[in-house]
């Protein structure tokens, strides 16, 4: 008995001696990392997430891929983020409509939009862009031609969008609400096919994200005739504000995108991770890519801090909107 117990013991106390120095654990980053989507290829997300992946498996001296999980207006990355383990090997590139816009949209989610998260970086300001099709909307050449078709039948004009309850949603009935006009939507999975549909003449106008629409815009694809914003884009800068070009007054509809991580991610890791990124998005060559390039505006303050603040603000604001449009997903 006394032999058993004095193994026993040994046994316990070999437990509590530290491992070898070969055993420890590496220092992060040791393994690759992915960054999560919700949105398809080719989507304003997925664009920034590529362009970010390289520079920062640089930085970092890892891999750095991107996998985009979609459906659910983006929960579905969402909520696997949330749920994967907080070793540093997983983060999602969010935006406001999956992180703020989702928390009103839904009746309920499988996650807390803002405490199963851990906040990494805020990635900037991402205006929306009023899109025509020329080849099917001839005789829509500028913002007021498209309100008075609206007005002139209620409810017949249509416009395309990401989602249900998406930016692109919201964007297009805070103009219909400022316009006083009527108008349908058709909500399709993503910027993609939304786009197709505006191309092909199943809707007629399409408040696009600003990086998927500057191409379209520049090959003479779609036409812009206003962006969201309180000022020109960069990107586009012969294309008039909606104030300038629908006579609305102050009229503004923006979302963001962020890095987020799981909960409970080592406050060392999370420090490391924004220092880089934020270095990153500062860098002049990303800048340039970020307001000319996708007509994205960088954030003043790109902190956890200050994107736990904006976030928690948005989650407030969007909800008004939310409400308003009539938009609800069980």
């Amino acid at each position: 008995m006394l032999r058993r117990t004095a193994l026993r013991l040994a046994a316990l106390a070999a437990l509590a001696l530290p491992a070898p120095a070969g055993a420890q654990e590496a220092p992060w980053p040791s393994r690759p990392i992915t960054i999560m989507g919700g949105f398809p290829n080719g989507s304003g997300v997925d664009i920034y997430a590529r362009k970010l992946a390289e520079p920062l498996s640089r930085a970092l001296g890892v891999p750095v891929v991107v996998d985009n999980r979609t459906g659910a207006g983006g929960n579905i990355a969402s909520e696997y983020v949330a749920r994967a383990r907080p070793d540093g090997t997983t983060f999602l590139l969010a935006t406001a409509g999956t992180h703020a816009i989702n928390a009103t949209l839904y009746s309920s989610l499988p996650f807390d939009p803002l405490r199963d998260v851990t906040h990494i970086a805020l990635l900037g300001d991402v205006p929306n862009v009023l899109l025509v099709s020329p080849q099917h909307s001839p005789g829509i050449g500028a913002c007021p031609a498209l309100i008075a078709a609206a007005r002139a039948r209620p409810g017949a004009v249509n416009y395309a969008s990401t989602g249900n309850g998406a930016s692109t949603h919201l964007a297009a009935v805070q103009f219909a609400l400022a316009a006083g006009i009527e108008v349908m939507h058709i909500p399709y999975r993503g910027q993609p096919p939304a786009m197709l549909s505006l191309l092909g003449g199943e809707t007629t106008f399409f408040w696009n994200q600003s990086g998927p629409s500057i191409g379209p815009v520049r090959q003479g694809q779609v036409k812009a005739l206003a962006v969201s914003t309180r000022q020109r884009l960069a990107a586009l800068p012969e294309v008039p504000t909606a104030e300038e070009a629908c006579g609305l007054p102050g009229f503004e509809s923006t979302t963001w995108y962020g890095l987020l991580a799981p909960p409970r991610l080592p406050a060392e890791i999370q420090q490391r991770m924004a220092r880089e990124v934020a270095r990153i998005i500062a860098e002049p060559d990303f800048v340039a890519w970020l307001t000319e390039n996708q007509g994205i505006t960088p954030p003043a303050d790109p902190g956890p801090e200050a994107f736990r603040a904006v976030h928690q603000r948005d989650i407030a604001r969007w909800a008004e909107t939310v409400r308003r449009s009539g938009a609800r997903v069980d």
